[in-house]
């Protein structure tokens, strides 16, 4: 019996777009995830801590649009994040059935820190690319990802 060879898999699945972009896909998601958990973080907090940050301020609901993490996931991220001192909630002085939420300093530097975890991983996901493919590929999948948004706008992180 000869050894296996080293990829298995037929011709015409190595060339079939989503199953490679599939498989990049998983791939990056396992690179973000190793690397976040590493410091007792996930995808959402860092994709929470990036929407406040560059945002600012907001209603939980209006969080889930931009973030794409859906409204039953939400409270459980924020009362993970809040419980840790990155953010705040304050009754929205318009309407005092919701809250505000705001980073704090402690979050700042919290997404300073996951934003360099999340740096690394994605250097360690594109090595095999010069500069040149990786800013090609960024664009690729942006037209991509425009043109296949689901309608609620969400993203992964």
């Amino acid at each position: 019996m000869s050894p296996a060879p080293e990829d298995a898999t037929p011709e015409r699945l190595r060339t079939v777009p989503s199953r490679l972009l599939a498989g990049a896909a998983a791939a990056a998601d396992r690179l973000v995830g190793e690397r976040l958990a590493a410091e007792g973080a996930r995808k959402w907090h860092f994709a929470v801590l990036v929407a406040l940050d560059e945002t600012g301020p907001a209603s939980q609901a209006e969080l889930s649009r931009r973030t794409g993490v859906y409204r039953s996931d939400m409270v459980a991220v924020l009362n993970e994040l809040a419980d840790a001192g990155f953010l705040v909630r304050d009754p929205d002085p318009v309407d005092r059935r919701r809250n505000v939420i705001t980073l704090t300093p402690a979050g700042r530097a919290r997404l300073h820190r996951l934003d360099a975890l999340v740096s690394a991983a994605q250097q360690d996901l594109l090595a095999p690319l010069t500069p040149a493919q990786q800013g090609e590929l960024v664009r690729l999948l942006a037209l991509l990802n425009a043109r296949h948004r689901p309608a609620h706008g969400g993203e992964p992180a």
